[in-house]
């Protein structure tokens, strides 16, 4: 037993010295490696010095390049105009069409069945028909006026009334090319089209208040109140909030509000 053990204390020291001359030997690598990367570095100090001055000057260069572009690139439309019929996009104005009328039918005949089906039997009729005035009340609006004030150039609350009755909102059909309004805020997109997505919006805003009084006001009340709000509620907010020139618009373009109007519906205009 007394040789057993006296075996087993001399293999532990065998392997303690063996385990300390092998960390030695690996904390000596590290420092010998060191004294080489030290120099290499030293010796390629001057060529990052030449490579970051090359890399300015190209930064330079690409800097003066683009304030030149910027400078020879045309100023954004600030109102309708005229383009040639090849500049409509046609997949843009197919999805606008077909998201027209979808929002067309949220409120004929979607809308009008919901609410319809929330009130008692006896004004059924009544509430399904509000929705059916207000797209034709909001229709003939927006065709005289409502259009005008809210998306075309004007003050910071208010449009103007360039496109009353639709005035200068043209298609010319010509023996070489054919020629065509558009919006400029949708420029890939005939105006006209633009005009009817828009319109939907102003159908079914109005439409959704109908549920806050059915079987409580008078149907020519609810055709009166619907067209004030229309033209004071609606189309001045539209015209602040969507066109360029409405004060709310302008905000979101300054520093501090850009970051309040990214994280709102705002950012969607």
């Amino acid at each position: 037993m007394r040789n057993f053990l006296m075996s087993l204390l001399v293999a532990g020291a065998l392997v303690g010295a063996n385990v300390g001359t092998a960390l030695a030997e690996d904390a000596s690598a590290p420092a010998a490696a060191s004294a080489p990367a030290s120099s290499d570095t030293a010796a390629s100090a001057p060529a990052s010095a030449n490579t970051a001055m090359a890399s300015s000057a190209e930064a330079a260069s690409a800097a003066a390049a683009a304030s030149g572009a910027s400078e020879a690139a045309p100023a954004a439309p600030t109102e309708p105009f005229m383009v040639d019929s090849s500049k409509i996009a046609s997949g843009d104005t197919a999805w606008m069409l077909t998201s027209t009328v979808l929002v067309l039918f949220m409120t004929i005949p979607g809308l009008a069945l919901f609410y319809a089906g929330m009130v008692r039997k006896k004004n059924v009729l009544a509430t399904a028909m509000q929705s059916f005035a207000i797209c034709c009340l909001v229709t003939i609006l927006w065709t005289v006026v409502g259009y005008s004030i809210s998306f075309t150039p004007g003050n910071g609350f208010i449009g103007g009334f360039s496109r009353v009755f639709l005035h200068g909102m043209a298609y010319i059909k010509g023996d070489k090319a054919t020629t065509l309004t558009v919006s400029h805020l949708a420029s890939t997109i005939p105006e006209s089209v633009y005009f009817a997505f828009q319109l939907t919006f102003a159908i079914i805003t109005p439409a959704l208040i109908t549920g806050a009084f059915a079987d409580r006001m008078k149907f020519s009340a609810m055709l009166v109140f619907m067209t004030l709000w229309s033209l004071i509620v609606y189309s001045p907010v539209a015209h602040m909030v969507w066109e360029p020139t409405g004060w709310q618009r302008r905000a979101c373009w300054t520093s501090r509000a850009a970051r309040w109007c990214t994280s709102t519906p705002v950012s969607r205009a």
